[in-house]
């Protein structure tokens, strides 16, 4: 593990039912006075690359340092038991809107690992990105409400993998969004720009699966956990949250066909412009085929050709030609061709 620059900033909440402190630092030293309080304490770690604040912080509370390297190292969503704590990996999905305009319902999904450390009296969690998806559950523990207050940290660790899941409910809207502004430019108008963005979408399910699926494991292992930081009653609602996971991933795998299906859809549309096109070259090909001959032969440089002298060959001429065009007009109209 190598120690970079970036400074850490640390967010301390101590509380109980009847007693809130809210607290930021960027030195880790003032963190650890809080351990041995008798109050439930929250530390959040933004920017977790400083080494030496890792080591402070697992040095205080008895992390071992595998859980510290895997903080620092891009893991797939676990739940660890370390008897004294249990130590969570989980991915944070976020999206940001693509900024060019022209883009068809398009827009990135990026990803933050978040690592989660909860004992009898603490939970520490650790997220590298600015983007802030547990401000609900600072303002529920700044105003009381619920029952946040009254549990222990096992129940503000459910509440933290809950808010990262119900998350993920925002980018399927997203999707599903995104997915019916492709469908209809894909029937209405299959331009060659639409492939990019399909291929974007089928690369976007198979980031969303990889990142998922794991975490219905994770979840499911730490239900089943002989654990006694895990209280009965939370257990409910960790069933709750696998629920919702279970649903996330189903509808990443509808997603998945629905993106096979607009391709091939996209590839139908195109297919069919093409031969809307050819049918038109087609019949006006078809059209100027007896126009043709009749010109050739009327080109013919013979002597002997008693229309070539008559005072109304050439109107007449023209005047069949265009009653050639008519009758073929009128035949491919009740052939429904046209």
């Amino acid at each position: 593990m190598q120690q970079t620059r970036e400074l850490p900033r640390f967010t301390v909440i101590e509380y109980d039912e009847n007693h809130f402190l809210e607290t930021e630092t960027n030195e880790v030293e003032d963190c650890l006075i809080f351990r041995d309080r008798p109050y439930m304490i929250w530390i959040n770690v933004d920017c977790p690359r400083q080494v030496y604040s890792l080591e402070k912080l697992g040095a205080c509370y008895g992390l071992h340092p595998l859980v510290l390297e895997d903080i620092l190292t891009d893991q797939r969503p676990k739940v660890e038991d370390y008897e004294d704590y249990i130590f969570i990996v989980l991915k944070m999905l976020y999206y940001e809107e693509a900024e060019d305009d022209d883009e068809i319902g398009d827009f990135n999904i990026d990803m933050d690992q978040v690592s989660i450390i909860f004992g009898k009296n603490f939970i520490i969690s650790f997220k590298e990105k600015d983007v802030d998806i547990f401000r609900p559950l600072r303002e529920r523990l700044r105003t009381s409400k619920g029952r946040i207050r009254k549990q222990g940290a096992d129940y503000l660790a459910y509440s933290m993998i809950d808010s990262i899941v119900d998350h993920y409910f925002v980018i399927m809207e997203k999707l599903g969004d995104r997915f019916e502004e492709l469908e209809d430019s894909v029937v209405s108008n299959p331009e060659p720009g639409i492939l990019p963005a399909i291929y974007n979408l089928k690369r976007d399910m198979l980031f969303l699966r990889k990142s998922v699926w794991p975490l219905r494991e994770a979840i499911s292992r730490m239900q089943r956990m002989d654990s006694h930081l895990i209280s009965e009653t939370t257990r409910i609602y960790l069933r709750d949250v696998y629920d919702h996971t279970i649903q996330v991933i189903e509808n990443i795998e509808t997603f998945r066909d629905m993106s096979a299906s607009l391709l091939e859809t996209y590839l139908s549309s195109l297919s069919n412009k093409l031969n809307e096109v050819i049918k038109l070259l087609t019949i006006i090909s078809t059209i100027f085929i007896p126009l043709t001959f009749l010109s050739g032969l009327y080109g013919m440089n013979f002597t002997h050709m008693p229309e070539l002298e008559h005072p109304y060959g050439y109107p007449a001429v023209l005047v069949l030609m265009l009653l050639v065009v008519a009758v073929m007009l009128a035949y491919f109209y009740r052939k429904k061709w046209i």
